[in-house]
């Protein structure tokens, strides 16, 4: 492993907030800790534990954090460039799948630490890769590996069920489906794809739609959401007991 995050640098907010990092050093994300309600212990559990070992904590709360809002994989993460970052409309571009690249919709806490993260750990060139470790090296696909065979060894359902990245991505789609169906699930995921039935190709939804979703997944304002329209009800998503994130 690269660089040494043995302890959290001062002056961090605690977990489930996003405020002002007085020292200048990258603030560690909100902790993706409300899935829905079967999933709840496993994700709590998961980033507890990786807030306290191995060598790389704050890292992997910015990955465990990105994973579970943008869905993205392992190799969208890793293709992340210095300049992906909308700090405006609280986007990131992702690249994935070849030549296929979306704008996906982010809270702004995760917009802040992605910038923040950049910046500490030496992100110059705007086609620098924008995840690093401590000694500025790019991200490696193996640190993912390292991280989830801690996990494996500490917590031992995290092993017998297969939980990874790909459990993450399949928690949050799961959420948005139920809440706010089928096209802005796609649409979450990124899927362009015009396979399976003719009637998915007309099934889409807006930028818009899937940041309406992320605010009331994590309870977080987001620029780009829609207000709720005249004798519209909320949605149960919004209810602070059933929040994906908080």
């Amino acid at each position: 492993m690269n660089g040494d995050e043995t302890t959290t640098p001062a002056g961090i907010m605690p977990t489930g907030t996003v405020g002002v990092n007085r020292t200048g050093r990258e603030r560690t994300p909100p902790t993706a800790q409300h899935p829905p309600r079967a999933d709840r212990v496993g994700s709590r559990g998961i980033n507890t534990t990786a807030r306290v070992c191995g060598n790389g904590p704050v890292l992997d709360a910015l990955l465990l954090r990105l994973h579970t809002e943008t869905v993205c994989r392992r190799g969208g993460a890793l293709a992340i460039q210095l300049t992906d970052p909308d700090t405006q409309r609280s986007l990131v571009r992702l690249r994935e799948k070849g030549p296929t690249v979306r704008w996906q919709p982010i809270t702004p806490g995760l917009t802040r630490c992605l910038v923040e993260h950049a910046d500490a750990r030496g992100a110059v060139l705007p086609t620098d890769p924008l995840l690093r470790f401590r000694d500025s090296h790019p991200l490696t696909t193996r640190h993912y590996d390292h991280l989830w065979k801690r996990l494996d060894d500490r917590l031992p359902w995290v092993a017998a069920h297969g939980m990874s990245i790909h459990w993450l991505r399949h928690t949050t789609l799961t959420w948005v489906e139920r809440h706010y169906g089928y096209g802005i699930t796609r649409a979450h995921a990124g899927h362009t794809d015009t396979t399976g039935p003719a009637t998915t190709t007309y099934i889409k939804a807006s930028r818009e739609e899937v940041a309406t979703a992320l605010a009331a997944m994590t309870g977080q304002p987001h620029p780009l959401a829609q207000p709720p329209q005249r004798n519209e009800t909320t949605p149960p998503a919004a209810t602070q007991d059933d929040r994906l994130l908080s």
